[in-house]
């Protein structure tokens, strides 16, 4: 039976039925506090959403989400994906997003995906369907099932913020990819997609009080010492001599 969060009280008891499963997550629960559920609106305009935001910034990629949003009411796969690429490029959508949404609309057009079958799937079902559309790869496949669809078992296992979280809550050496992560997930199905949410939530703590960062240190580079022209031009004359 697929399972969904449509309310924080939804999230809540997925929240005790997972850390019953995993007592390791005990104290992540609480170092993270209280944290709520998160929704988007489902369908075409919540993947478009997604891929709007895919590489950028919180900030960037809203700026875009609205542009494009309020330049298509009602937002509907036929209009958007028959736009002129120039209308869409001044929306500061890149060429590779442009393809993107245009091919998940001509699917949806095609009969190709029902997201509203999607939506009734198994976590692995939908994913694997999901994916199969050009512009669509496992991390917006599964941040659409969680927070356009509520998918209790979800989990964005390649999202380096939950690698991290997982890295500091569970004592790991060094930071899980993503299949060593979807790995250690098992443990929590049914409910991957709550401790998903957890992980973001004890994420956001733990990155305040120690200032942690998702980007790599950057390596200072020795200076480069350089022989006095002089010594080169008098080597040389006797070189040449």
């Amino acid at each position: 039976m697929t399972t969904f969060l449509h309310t924080d009280a939804d999230l809540q008891a997925g929240l005790t039925q997972l850390i019953l499963a995993d007592p390791r997550l005990v104290p992540v629960a609480a170092t993270a506090g209280t944290f709520g559920l998160r929704r988007r609106e489902a369908g075409y305009a919540g993947l478009c959403a997604i891929v709007c935001g895919q590489q950028l910034s919180t900030a960037s990629a809203g700026a875009i989400r609205e542009r494009l949003f309020a330049a298509f009411d009602p937002f509907h796969h036929d209009t958007v994906r028959k736009a002129r690429s120039d209308k869409l490029k001044r929306l500061g959508l890149s060429a590779a997003k442009i393809k993107s949404i245009r091919e998940i609309g001509k699917a949806v057009a095609e009969g190709r995906i029902d997201l509203n079958a999607v939506g009734e799937m198994p976590a692995d079902d939908a994913h694997a369907a999901l994916v199969a559309l050009h512009g669509i790869g496992p991390w917006t496949a599964d941040i659409y099932l969680l927070f356009c669809l509520g998918h209790a078992d979800a989990f964005p296992a390649g999202d380096l913020a939950v690698q991290e979280a997982a890295r500091i809550a569970l004592n790991l050496r060094k930071r899980p990819d993503a299949k060593a992560l979807a790995k250690i997930a098992e443990a929590w199905r049914p409910w991957r997609g709550v401790a998903a949410h957890l992980l973001w939530a004890y994420y956001h703590v733990v990155k305040r009080r120690e200032g942690i960062s998702l980007q790599p240190a950057k390596t200072k580079r020795k200076p480069v010492r350089k022989h006095p022209t002089k010594k080169i031009t008098t080597k040389r004359k006797k070189q040449n001599g």
